[in-house]
């Protein structure tokens, strides 16, 4: 596991951060944007792609969220915790926002069940990381 590598090996003290909760919420952002960008395209080939307009622009916004969230979590030098904060919230609520939209397609579409139950893991991860801080 690269990430959990990365994490390992960074020479300095990172502030007490429960290096399993952050291992857990890089990759569960990670895996929510690969998830929400995937919807967001397989919703863009659905017969009533006009019906899924605001779950393609959920995915997209939360993909974005997920992606900046793992990149800001990957830096460790001159962390500033207020902001890693912010972050870690608006990523959770970025998730759990696409999750009750996709969810909301969940039966018709496997593509967005997959990406709702993704959604709330990270939602999840982000909120454990937020306790954790």
């Amino acid at each position: 596991m690269p990430i959990r590598e990365m994490v390992e090996s960074y020479p300095k003290d990172r502030g007490g951060i429960d290096r399993d909760a952050l291992v857990a919420c890089i990759e569960a952002c990670l895996e929510c944007t690969q998830s929400c960008t995937a919807c967001a395209d397989a919703c863009l080939s659905e017969d009533g792609v006009a019906e899924l307009r605001t779950c393609i622009r959920s995915n997209l916004d939360c993909s974005d969220i997920c992606a900046t969230t793992a990149n800001v979590l990957s830096r460790h030098t001159g962390y500033d915790a207020n902001l890693t904060r912010s972050v870690l919230d608006a990523c959770r609520v970025a998730c759990r926002s696409c999750g009750d939209e996709c969810g909301q397609h969940a039966e018709m579409h496997d593509h967005c069940r997959v990406c709702a139950e993704t959604c709330r893991r990270c939602e999840q991860a982000c909120a454990r990381l937020i306790d954790s801080l």
